[in-house]
């Protein structure tokens, strides 16, 4: 376990910072109630959790840098900590802890993805939703392994808001743009995808195809619109009926880049937030929910902070909600 407390940071509480409540009304800023796990890796464990929702970072943008785009994704987490800090608290009853961020120490994406896919099986067999805050898309490997770990015998549904499929066959090494081909390849039986906002922009014919062959279903991006919603709900009633679980994995970059300037790439023409908002609320309706993470926030190229502030109230919806 030694060994691996390199690709592990605990909790910071400086990261956690706000206005400060009237003593009349404490706890009413997010940075006010926010638990710390200070614990250490070796206390990661089921046995030793108390809470109703745990939030795990990924410091790493090493899978963004495999892939080609820009890096900048390692300071997500941070960013994310940030701004949620500052957010009013409406969570009455619940307990939120933070267990740290996992870092891919020196590059060893596949480390910390193992790293991480521990953690999470811990913090989802204790009962907890899972809420990981990245960082590259290839957080979403680790996160899947530790959800299938803890959630036995039963079949898993993905739902992917993403201007990208993220299914290339990885080629010399993985990277943030093939976690979901990794996971419908390896657990084959026991998953189904339907990725939301798929821009031709962004996808080749030869992803089409991947995504055709291994039974990988999507909404485009045309069709993310309010006046569409209704058809959209139906599409996940009908794809995930016999599905007890859900994984929703959320990559920033499939917002337009209006509402997502600060991601690692961008694109205009992306869904709206407020298309967004309806079909994630929807889906959290279900309460088949297990887990959701938030990918791709790129500090060094967002705008007034907006791309944080977005990821930051999507944790605060799904913890609401």
């Amino acid at each position: 376990m030694s060994s691996l407390n390199k690709y592990y940071n605990p909790p910071i509480r400086s990261e956690w910072k706000g206005r400060i409540s009237n003593i009349a009304s404490p706890n009413e800023y997010w940075h006010e109630c926010i638990h710390l796990h200070l614990d250490g890796l070796s206390n990661l464990k089921s046995e030793f959790f108390n809470s109703d929702i745990g939030l795990l970072g990924y410091a790493s943008d090493e899978g963004v840098k495999r892939n080609k785009g820009r890096k900048g994704a390692v300071n997500g987490p941070k960013e994310i900590r940030k701004q949620l800090g500052k957010l009013s608290a409406h969570f009455s009853g619940k307990k939120i802890t933070d267990y740290g961020t996992v870092i891919s120490h020196q590059g060893n994406m596949e480390v910390a993805q193992r790293v991480y896919s521990g953690i999470i099986n811990e913090i989802i067999k204790s009962g907890q939703l899972s809420i990981g805050i990245g960082g590259g898309h290839d957080l979403a490997y680790g996160h899947f392994c530790g959800i299938h770990k803890a959630i036995k015998n039963s079949k898993i549904g993905i739902i992917n808001f993403d201007a990208h499929f993220d299914l290339r066959p990885p080629i010399e090494n993985s990277n943030s743009g093939t976690p979901f081909y990794q996971i419908l390849n390896e657990f084959k039986n026991d998953v189904r995808y339907l990725a939301v906002g798929i821009q031709k922009f962004s996808n080749p014919n030869s992803l089409y195809k991947i995504a055709s062959d291994i039974k990988a279903n999507y909404i485009s991006n045309e069709d993310c619109t309010l006046i569409n919603l209704n058809h959209i709900y139906k599409v996940i009633d009908e794809y995930f009926k016999d599905y007890k679980h859900l994984y929703v994995s959320i990559d920033l970059d499939g917002f337009a880049s209006s509402h997502a300037p600060g991601v690692s790439a961008p694109g205009p023409f992306g869904f709206s937030t407020h298309f967004f908002r309806c079909v994630f609320e929807y889906i959290l309706k279900t309460k088949k929910v297990v887990a959701i993470d938030i990918v791709e926030l790129n500090p060094d190229y967002d705008v007034d902070s907006i791309t944080a502030k977005l990821a930051a109230q999507i944790v605060d919806i799904a913890v609401t909600k």
